[in-house]
């Protein structure tokens, strides 16, 4: 059976949107509008192990495509060229052949920044989210040493599929036995602290927020799916720093530290910025985009510190809203994706290390361990589902 180049395109352009992080329920929006635009009548599942896409034919004759695939990670400068071919499609610069032809490219080419600025980034984001959570300039050192240390292991995870399978718990136990070590040897290092800070490239609390997203967008089999997912690696991060707090006492006396925050207020500002411009390496954003991702995330963050009087539920839900309004206003800009500087924004006020934050001191037994961190956390959550339901996100843009 001969399949039409059309299919065949619809088909490539949802398995590149699921590779590449797209949340389900705005895949199958996109697909669904595309198809529209070029005449084309289907229906398009995704979930995330799998998608199925059927095309229906004028005699009553279907196409079904069915097809098992791995999670998605999230990779937006890819995003940005796969809408950019798109557009191309639907404005007849481009055949559907030679489309799919250019996304089949995109998997091949070579993305990212290289392993140096990817060693910078990892350094960079471990110690500027140190200064943020206001430890100290040496947790903040040891943090970006232990980045560059925990980005090693993961280059070392892509050459193994055992590394791979416990590369979760075996970052964090590492960052939990060094850190552990060196606050034997240097009394400002905050050891829950320094040890989330190294590992907040893993650290899942935009997963847990996109599931969410997806929960309240009715997009329950893929939301329910990704929420657990998240939840295990999640818990699979904490079994790591269980795992080396449990090991570190049979061989030193660990005890928490009394830390002193002698960074300036002032540098906390220059922290969000490094920040925001380190992680943009981790999700591999097109340069063209990186000035206004890192102005997304800057905004939607100091939003939130400004409204602290407001609590924590009002803060992060108008943080939120100027996520989505800086998105819109910079895709209109430079014709990139909304996801593209969404992400940056929201990224900044998940509360997957408030989480973190909250077990490590428990079993650090802190005497300054939070004692309303859950409410804290699900206040955050409701925070930016709220703020993305009412800036319009989850309305499908077909019935505007």
């Amino acid at each position: 059976m001969q399949i039409p180049q059309k299919y065949k395109f619809i088909v490539q352009l949802g398995k590149a949107l699921h590779t590449y992080g797209v949340p389900s329920y705005k895949s199958q929006i996109y697909l669904s509008e595309i198809a529209e635009k070029k005449g084309i009548k289907g229906s398009f599942m995704d979930t995330p192990t799998w998608i199925n896409y059927v095309f229906y034919e004028e005699d009553d004759h279907t196409y079904n495509y069915v097809e098992c695939v791995p999670p998605g990670e999230l990779n937006l400068g890819a995003l940005s060229k796969i809408v950019e071919i798109t557009n191309h499609v639907l404005s007849n610069k481009l055949s559907f052949a030679d489309a799919k032809l250019k996304i089949e490219q995109i998997k091949t080419a070579p993305l990212g920044y290289g392993k140096w600025v990817e060693l910078i980034a990892f350094m960079t984001s471990a110690g500027a989210f140190s200064i943020i959570l206001d430890t100290s300039w040496t947790s903040a050192i040891i943090a970006s040493i232990l980045g560059a240390i925990i980005y090693g292991i993961t280059l070392i995870a892509n050459r193994s599929d055992y590394i791979r399978s416990i590369l979760e718990s075996l970052v964090a136990f590492v960052a939990t036995v060094i850190t552990g070590v060196l606050s034997l040897y240097f009394e400002q290092v905050n050891i829950s602290m320094t040890i989330l800070a190294s590992i907040i490239v893993f650290i899942p609390g935009l997963s847990i927020t996109t599931a969410l997203e997806e929960i309240t967008s009715r997009s329950l089999v893929s939301g329910t799916a990704k929420l657990f997912d998240a939840l295990v690696s999640l818990f699979k991060q904490f079994f790591g720093v269980v795992l080396g707090l449990a090991i570190l006492p049979l061989f030193i006396d660990l005890q928490p530290n009394t830390v002193i925050n002698d960074v300036p207020q002032w540098v906390d500002y220059f922290a969000i910025v490094l920040l925001a411009m380190s992680l943009l390496p981790v999700f591999k954003v097109r340069p063209k985009d990186l000035l206004f991702c890192v102005i997304a995330g800057f905004i939607s963050y100091h939003t939130t510190t400004l409204l602290d009087f407001s609590g924590i539920l009002m803060s992060i839900f108008i943080g939120t809203i100027a996520a989505v309004c800086c998105s819109k206003l910079f895709s209109r800009i430079t014709k990139s994706p909304e996801l593209v500087f969404l992400v940056p924004g929201i990224i900044m006020l998940v509360p997957g290390s408030k989480a973190f934050i909250g077990l490590s001191s428990v079993f650090l037994n802190a005497a300054d361990a939070p004692h309303n961190m859950g409410e804290q956390i699900l206040y955050i959550f409701m925070g930016i589902i709220g703020g993305l339901i009412f800036s319009g996100s989850f309305i499908d843009r077909k019935n505007r």
